[in-house]
């Protein structure tokens, strides 16, 4: 039917957005879709932080899920009308909604300024976490870079991947649910059917980017955003729980494969079980314990949670440890994820 077409455009966007985002990095601040959420976001945050009751934080999620949706909605109709002008918009937006090569490249930037002076690691750590790092030392530093790292191998690749995958899936499910029972509520998609499932998978994927977002801006449970963060931050919680344990998981495999160069995929798995809930954070610990599990180390925020049994001191060859083996847990989400999917369409 339709499924291997779907499948093979699917992959084609998704590999597309990969190359951009490892080669390209990310988008021009004035044309980064994630910046320009981020301004909406405000825009309406200004208005409805007024409002000290958690129904504001609804508002602020709806209002800026309608806006952004519709926008780049008018976006990816326009492109639809010629196949490769679609596939290069998909694709560009697709990247957007994960930062591969950011990720990687901002933990190696914290090395380099250890290894001139502390003051850059401290000003560049700044721009990465919310705790104050004035007075952080480099062991101190150093566990920032492999947490922050370790944390957002969920948020910043495997989500939006995943949302993006599951959404094309659920598709096809109700296709094939459509035709079986005869139902014909997918006869206005007419011939463009493959474009418009892709179409929806794009948008579902820059949804989680929005919620995402929003967690980042306005989910803290401090004075100020305590009511507004509440809803956003909640439901980020949930968007994040699969992609987070799948994570963990893919942390410890790549331990595993790894075991040769001294990473102990057995502790791993050990601390993920046992201290993924030390985190305020539901999901966030599963991929940093599973890291720290992993090369034997403890991973300190001071007053908030300790993840680890090592009581060595960190040293900067642990961030170098720590992003290769994000970049085997990356490359493991990306295939596995892959693999389901085309399993999925072979079964159909």
């Amino acid at each position: 039917m339709y499924f291997q077409e779907i499948l093979i455009l699917s992959l084609i966007i998704l590999v597309i957005a990969t190359f951009i985002d490892l080669i390209l990095g990310e988008l021009p601040k004035k044309i980064h879709p994630v910046v320009f959420i981020g301004k909406i976001i405000d825009l309406f945050l200004k208005y409805l932080i007024e409002f000290k009751n958690k129904i504001s934080g609804f508002f602020l999620t709806l209002l800026v899920s309608i806006f952004i949706l519709f926008f780049f909605s008018v976006i990816l109709w326009i492109s639809s009308y010629n196949i490769i002008l679609f596939v290069i918009v998909s694709s560009i937006l697709l990247s957007s909604t994960f930062s591969i090569n950011m990720l990687l490249s901002s933990a190696n930037s914290i090395k380099d300024d250890l290894d001139n002076d502390i003051e850059s690691a401290r000003k560049s750590m700044s721009y990465l976490v919310s705790r104050n790092t004035l007075e952080l030392d480099e062991p101190l530093i150093i566990s920032a870079t492999i947490e922050t790292l370790s944390e957002n191998i969920t948020d910043s690749v495997i989500s939006p991947i995943f949302y993006y995958i599951l959404a094309t899936i659920l598709f096809i499910l109700a296709i094939t649910i459509d035709n079986i029972f005869n139902l014909n509520f997918f006869n206005f998609f007419s011939n463009n059917l493959t474009i418009n499932i892709i179409f929806f998978a794009v948008l579902v994927s820059i949804f989680y980017r929005i919620i995402n977002t929003l967690d980042a801006m306005v989910g803290y449970k401090n004075q100020k955003y305590f009511y507004i963060g509440y809803f956003p931050a909640k439901l980020d919680d949930i968007l994040n729980y699969l992609p987070a344990r799948f994570g963990g998981i893919l942390v410890v495999l790549a331990a595993f494969l790894y075991k040769k160069n001294n990473f102990n995929y057995k502790n791993s798995y050990e601390i993920m079980l046992r201290d993924a809930r030390n985190c305020p954070s539901p999901n966030s610990g599963f991929t940093m314990a599973a890291v720290a599990g992993a090369l034997d180390i403890s991973l300190i925020k001071k007053g908030v949670y300790k993840i680890g049994n090592s009581d060595n001191i960190l040293k900067k060859e642990d961030i170098s440890n720590a992003v290769k083996l994000s970049n085997l847990t990356i490359i493991l989400s990306i295939l596995l994820l892959i693999l389901i999917f085309t399993l999925f369409i072979l079964i159909l």
